[in-house]
């Protein structure tokens, strides 16, 4: 059996747009108590902080910068982060729930018109509506029309002309919305994709998390029943104090460094030094949004 240390950051539940973060990130190592309190001290030993606990922003601040760097080559091959672009998951969620294929983007619509689709997605999909459904429902499908016109004549818009007749599932879906694991929320799913990645046949993964009030025993079984669906056999879901187990620390500074150095990069205004450092703990393309969600 295998034991990975496992922690997330940016996560804002169901709120995928507008939040304070672009990428939700869920970091995960692969090493012993022995070796992750001998970088959790070396780490203290450079930084010389009278914090009690260490987060990812002691080390992003750019008079650490040489930690940092240290760090990111020190958990080379022994860590990875699936790192999830929360617009990009919010788009593929909504064509998923109204049973259509692919997902248009926003490159080259107006911001305007690309904003409303994915804030009215946002509202469509979340499990707590402040209005009645059938506002939901037009909202969505009158933004979704907008989005057609920016793009008529294209592969997207034949896709998006697809779905503007899925009304009815639009309907369905807010009449039996899944409460168990929200459609919106990355967490769930990015746990099983961690599982996955370091899964090898014959050997059983066992998770120690940082405690999560949300992972509750009804979806910690969800986990390992959609887990074992794609192959993977996990031995268990253990939650922990991250300040109890120096690897669910590293997991933490892992999550959190990754997901600022994709932010940077989606905004332009990313350190291309810190992103060749970073790619090796990701999957292809996920840096640029593109390999973000793997279903």
């Amino acid at each position: 059996m295998i034991e990975i240390a496992c922690d997330e950051s940016g996560a804002d539940g169901e709120n995928l747009v507008g939040g304070n973060t672009l990428f939700f990130a869920h970091g995960s190592v692969d090493v012993s108590v022995e070796f992750a309190g001998s970088v959790i001290s070396e780490i203290r030993e450079r930084i010389r902080s009278p914090a009690e606990e260490y987060k990812a922003n002691h080390l992003l601040r750019e008079k650490h910068r040489a930690v940092l760097e240290w760090l990111l080559g020190a958990l080379r091959g022994r860590a990875h982060v699936e790192l999830v672009r929360k617009e990009s998951f919010l788009v593929g969620r909504v064509v998923e729930v109204l049973g259509g294929e692919g997902a248009p983007s926003g490159e080259g619509v107006p911001e305007e018109v690309w904003g409303a689709f994915v804030r009215a997605g946002n509202r469509l999909l979340r499990v707590r509506a402040e209005v009645d459904s059938g506002v939901l429902v037009e909202e969505f499908f009158g933004s979704l029309d907008a989005l057609r016109s920016a793009v008529a004549g294209t592969e997207a818009g034949e896709m998006l002309a697809r779905l503007s007749g899925r009304r009815e599932r639009a309907f369905a879906y807010r009449a039996s919305i899944p409460t168990l694991i929200p459609v919106l929320d990355p967490l769930f799913p990015t746990i099983v994709d961690t599982a996955a990645h370091w899964s090898s046949p014959g050997t059983p993964v066992h998770l120690v998390h940082d405690r999560q009030t949300l992972l509750t025993p009804a979806r910690v079984e969800w986990i390992r029943q959609r887990a074992e669906a794609r192959g993977v056999t996990l031995a268990g879901l253990r939650l922990v104090q991250a300040r109890s187990d120096p690897r669910v620390q590293l997991a933490d500074f892992l999550a959190g460094i990754a997901r600022k150095i994709a932010g940077d990069e989606a905004t332009g205004v990313g350190d291309p030094v810190l992103g060749e450092l970073l790619r090796p703990y990701l999957e292809a393309g996920a840096l640029r949004g593109d390999g973000a969600r793997k279903g």
